[in-house]
Order: C-alpha cells, then structure tokens, then sequence
C-alpha cells in the first residue's frame, strides 16, 4: 500500500509540477483578450465588442463629417454625436478590463496554491 501512495504521491506532483509551469509565463495582452472569448460569459463580451465596434465606427464617421462641416452649425451637428459616440466606445472597452484583471489575480492565485506544495513545505 505503501507503493501505491507513493506512486499517487509523485504523479500528483508531476501533475502540479506541469501546471506551475503552465502558469508561470504571464500570457501576452493579445491572448488576455481572446480568452475573454473562451469563458462562460463569452457571448456578452462579444457582444460588447461588436457594440463598442459599431459605436466606434459610428463615431469616426461622424468626426468625418465634423472636420468637412463648413459652418458653425453643421460642426455642431456632427462634433456633438462624434464625441458622445466614441466616448461610448471608450465606455465599454473599459467595462471589459476588469475582466482581463481578474483573469491575471486567478491565475495569480492558482500560483500561490500550487507553489507551497511544489517546494516541499
């Protein structure tokens, strides 16, 4: 029996040992943000991405045609709604960094719980 557990033993510590290093290399922005799209909540954050796309695009075609304007009130016209627009946009590109930071802390703490084992203590 005696076997048996310390092979339990070293398989479950191969096993953390994998997991360590899978967990060491903080992963780069870009793969921050696919995994936003990998979760259980996916679909709203695309959704949110597609409305902060559209709200974007919006926009900057509205700045366009702020820059074109010839008058006073037609600047007016279109500065107005560009501005509010891309403030929008902005508004929810930021609701989604709390996401990315909480993602970092889990993994953080998945460190922090596997690390005492894997030293020994």
């Amino acid at each position: 029996m005696l076997d048996t557990d310390k092979d339990i033993d070293a398989a479950i510590i191969a096993e953390e040992k994998a997991l360590l290093r899978s967990l060491a290399d903080e992963p780069g922005y870009f793969r921050q943000l696919s995994a936003l799209f990998d979760s259980r909540g996916s679909w709203m954050n695309l959704v949110m991405m597609a409305a902060q796309l559209l709200l974007f695009a919006a926009g900057a075609y509205a700045a366009w045609q702020f820059f074109e304007a010839g008058d006073a009130f037609s600047a007016l016209r279109w500065g107005l709604p560009s501005a509010v627009l891309l403030i929008m946009s902005l508004m929810i590109k930021l609701a989604l960094w709390p996401v990315l930071q909480t993602n970092r802390i889990l993994r953080a703490l998945a460190r922090l719980e596997l690390h005492p084992r894997d030293s020994g203590l």
